[in-house]
């Protein structure tokens, strides 16, 4: 799976509306813009059948640092943005799930293979085929 950039959404919504990238790039980093603006603001952005973005304190708590478990300090509440999916998101979102899951499923099935049964390092070297098989398959003679 890949990542969506700015870019990208630059480009398709251009070729769908038949913009210019400049106009289609200008509206979109507005959009983008007007946002972080709300979002600073302390206000929530609603975006019908995409998600809401919320403004939340975190609480304070206490950290550590890994290498140092004795030391610990507090981390401060801080203003962080949560988003919500909403409805059509989350319903699209929640088919995708179930095609990862195979994957996933799969692909762990495999590695478990992979650590229950390691290869076994062989003293000899592959063997080649033998010439006529070889000419044979090719379509090629030693005549």
């Amino acid at each position: 799976m890949g990542t969506l950039t700015k870019r990208d959404l630059v480009v398709q919504i251009s070729q769908d509306t038949g913009e210019v990238q400049q106009t289609v790039f200008k509206v979109v980093q507005l959009t983008l813009d007007h946002i972080t603006e709300a979002l600073a603001r302390g206000e929530n952005v609603e975006l019908r059948n995409f998600g809401v973005l919320e403004v939340r304190l975190t609480k304070p708590r206490v950290g550590r640092n890994p290498n140092k478990p004795e030391s610990s300090f507090v981390i401060p509440a801080r203003a962080t943005v949560k988003f919500k999916p909403g409805k059509v998101m989350r319903e699209r979102v929640l088919k995708l799930s179930d095609g990862m899951k195979k994957k996933e499923a799969g692909g762990k099935k495999v590695a478990a293979k992979a650590v229950a049964k390691p290869a076994k390092a062989s003293a000899k070297p592959a063997a080649k085929p033998p010439a006529k098989a070889a000419a044979k398959a090719t379509g090629k003679s030693k005549k």
